[in-house]
Formats: structure tokens, C-alpha cells, sequence
């Protein structure tokens, strides 16, 4: 199986200077240490870990605007720092805090302009944007500037820019930050079926757990700047992904749950949130319980914080190698 990416010992060592101007003194932070892995053609991977982990800065390096300190890396088989304007025509990138498109422009403006960037043939270009203002639903709002644009509405018209040039791969550094809980499912559901039907290759970095449900197959865990876990989410799902946290509200005092294989995390007059260990107990039988419980206002179920999964991998000392030969791409 073809792989898109690359890595072989890759390093990057920040020099951080301090000090007053009359006493200066240099430190060095190792912000990616050693990383080595493949990823096949039309794989899905979440790189996961916590901030400061070198996330940022291993698809910095990945997109050509960092340089190593050491090793090597090629994507589509290029050196991304030492071939990066070809790389460009290749790749995708959305960043979930900086936009690439105009501002004051409308999406569509942005696509005639980026168009014209990447050379794209008049009836390809065309044929392309209109699939994809069809398949992320941007039509009924492509003439509106982005400024006046929703959060969840400009997301979609992002990631629709990043695909306008065809590129075999896309890197997405936190797609859904900020984006409510209708907009980030309905951008994930986006990112998946294009990762199926399409054959993308997807980089995803994201602090959030339903994100890497999702959208990745497989997850990779950095932590000071090296790998500590690279399996299958389905893997991960089992192992560190059992729990999920309920959150009720009632119209009036419920009574005492007697459920097993849950905990109490917090309980008031009209409120509880339970956290349910789906290994012991099926979530849906825990909604069902609560139910029984009195008159329900309002339910949520959610996953565990990110920054608790990655906090049990740690503490498990889990170093699995990656199975690069499963069926799951």
C-alpha cells in the first residue's frame, strides 16, 4: 500500500534565548523527538496530544513551513521544506483559528481567487466547486461576506477551499473549535464520508474525543514530542473511551439512582451527572433507567475530556506499534 507520509527520526529543537539584555543565556526545547511512522493512501489518523505536545509543529514541518533539525519526511513524496510550492498543488490544510478565506469577500469570491491560484482549467474548476458547494451545502450562503457567516457555516466553507484543488491529502489542526454540537457533527460527518467515498487522506489534530470518533480509523498519541500510542481508534474506543458522562435535568427532584456501573459525579435538587462505564452497563440502558427516575427536562451524553483519555494512556504506560497492515484505512 502506497504511503502519502513518511517520517524517519524526525527531530525539531526550538533555541529560546532569556535574560536581560546585558546577560543573556540560550536553552534548547525539544518540541518533536524522533518521530517515525507511515501513513497509507486513504487512511484517516488522529495526532492527539496534549498542548505543547508537538502536534503543531510536526504539521508545521509535514506542510513545509518548519524546517527539521533532523531526519527526513517526505509527503507524496516530496521533502515538504525543500519542495514546498509543489507540495502546495498536492495538499489541503485548514486551521481552525486561522481562515484562509477573504474576510470581506463572500466564499465564492474566495474560490474564483483560489482558482486562479492554483491554475485550475475553467471547466474543472467549475465542475469541482459546484460538487462542492452541493456536498457541504454552501449555496445559500456563498454570496454572503464570511464576516456576517456563522462559525459552523464558515468551518464548512473552509474545509470546502482546502478540496477545491484535488489534493490527495488534507491536514486539519482543530476543525471543530468553537463550533456548537450540530455544526461540529454535521463538519465531521463532511470530513468522513469525503475520507470514504473520495479516498482523501486525512490528518486530523483535535482536543476533542467525538472528533477522533468520528472521523479517524487510527490514533496516534505524542506527548514531549514522541509517539506513546499508535493503534486503531476502535482499539482505543475499548480501552480508553468506555466512559461516557450523562448530564440530567429534571422538572422536579428525582429520585436516588441505584444503577450499576455508574458514579455520581454531581447531584442538586433538579440535576445529575453520572458518569456510566459502558463495559459494565450499554448507555442506553442507563437512559432508560434515568427516565424511571422522574420527569426529564433535558439529557446529554458526551465523552470523557480528551485531556482524561490521554491522562489514562500515560498512566497505563501503553507503547503499542502501529498495525499499518489492518483493513481499517
Amino acid at each position: 500500500m502506497h504511503n502519502v507520509v513518511h517520517l524517519d527520526n524526525l527531530n525539531k529543537v526550538f533555541k529560546l534565548k532569556t535574560g536581560s539584555f546585558f546577560k543573556r543565556s540560550e536553552r534548547e526545547i525539544q518540541a518533536v523527538s524522533n518521530i517515525s511512522l507511515d501513513i497509507p493512501k486513504g487512511q484517516s489518523i488522529a495526532f492527539i496530544g496534549p498542548n505543547g505536545a508537538g502536534k503543531s509543529t510536526t504539521i508545521k514541518m509535514l506542510t513545509g513551513i518548519l524546517h527539521p533539525s533532523s531526519g527526513q519526511a517526505s509527503v507524496l513524496g516530496l521533502t515538504p521544506w525543500k519542495q514546498r510550492d509543489k507540495l502546495a498543488y498536492k495538499i489541503g490544510v485548514v486551521f481552525g483559528q486561522r481562515s484562509q478565506l477573504w474576510y470581506h469577500l463572500p466564499p465564492g469570491d474566495t474560490f474564483e481567487l483560489l482558482a486562479q491560484i492554483y491554475n485550475l482549467k475553467k471547466n474543472d474548476y467549475q465542475k469541482r466547486r459546484d460538487m462542492l458547494i452541493e456536498r457541504f451545502g454552501l449555496s445559500s450562503f456563498l454570496d454572503i461576506p464570511v464576516r456576517r457567516l456563522s462559525l459552523g457555516q464558515r468551518m464548512r466553507a473552509e474545509v470546502a477551499a482546502s478540496l477545491l484543488h484535488a489534493p490527495e491529502i488534507v491536514f486539519l489542526d482543530e476543525p471543530t473549535i468553537g463550533l456548537d454540537v450540530i455544526a461540529r457533527q454535521e463538519l465531521r460527518d463532511l470530513i468522513r464520508q469525503w475520507n470514504q467515498e473520495e479516498g482523501l487522506t486525512v490528518f486530523l489534530t483535535s482536543h476533542d474525543a467525538g472528533d477522533i470518533e468520528n472521523v479517524a480509523r487510527r490514533v496516534i498519541v505524542i506527548n514531549h514530542g514522541q509517539i506513546v500510542l499508535d493503534d486503531k481508534v476502535s482499539q482505543m474506543r475499548r480501552q480508553y473511551l468506555a466512559s461516557k458522562v450523562l448530564a440530567v435535568k429534571f422538572h422536579e427532584p428525582p429520585l436516588s439512582p441505584a444503577i450499576s456501573g455508574i458514579s455520581i459525579l454531581k447531584s442538586s435538587q433538579y440535576t445529575l451527572k453520572l458518569e456510566v462505564d459502558t463495559n459494565i452497563i450499554p448507555i442506553e440502558q442507563v437512559v432508560n433507567e434515568v427516565l424511571k427516575l422522574g420527569p426529564v427536562a433535558d439529557i446529554t451524553i458526551e465523552n470523557p475530556p480528551l485531556e482524561k483519555v490521554i491522562a489514562h494512556i500515560y498512566a497505563q504506560g501503553n507503547k503499542l506499534a502501529p498495525d499499518r497492515n489492518d483493513n481499517e484505512t
